[in-house]
């Protein structure tokens, strides 16, 4: 990636290609995979966008959890998005898919551990520390 010049996604570009609920721009995003696609360009896909995803398709959306996990797997595999931390992003599907953790706190924790080398995350958060990832401060 260094030295090419990519665009990155707005969260609601990827509720629309899911959701379809804005046919209009449901369609617009379509073109715009396809276009990038015989172009082989790659749109980036930040973690922060990742987090928002999951709130909205699940919270605002009502979207069943697994449904959600599965949007987010699917979106992975293709070929015009790249998402950052990648590593992370998997590893917190793959949690999610385990337990009832947030996602915010499971992909927290997960870019924690891959991004930026951590052993564990600690918190105060007796739900989260349920997970492997989280040490419980006591």
């Amino acid at each position: 990636m260094a030295g090419v010049r990519m665009k990155a996604l707005d969260t609601n570009i990827l509720v629309r290609f899911l959701t379809k609920d804005d046919s209009n721009q449901a369609q617009r995003v379509y073109r715009l995979f396809r276009q990038a696609e015989e172009s082989r360009e790659v749109f980036i896909v930040p973690v922060p966008v990742v987090l928002e995803l999951f709130w909205v398709l699940e919270s605002a959306y009502g979207i069943a959890r697994q449904e959600v996990l599965d949007a987010v797997d699917a979106l992975m595999q293709l070929p015009v998005l790249e998402f950052d931390a990648q590593d992370a992003v998997r590893a917190c599907i793959a949690d999610a898919r385990r337990s009832r953790g947030d996602f915010s706190d499971l992909l927290m924790a997960r870019y924690a551990v891959s991004a930026c080398e951590a052993d564990s995350v600690l918190t105060f958060d007796r739900k989260a520390a349920r997970s492997e990832v989280f040490v419980l401060v006591e």
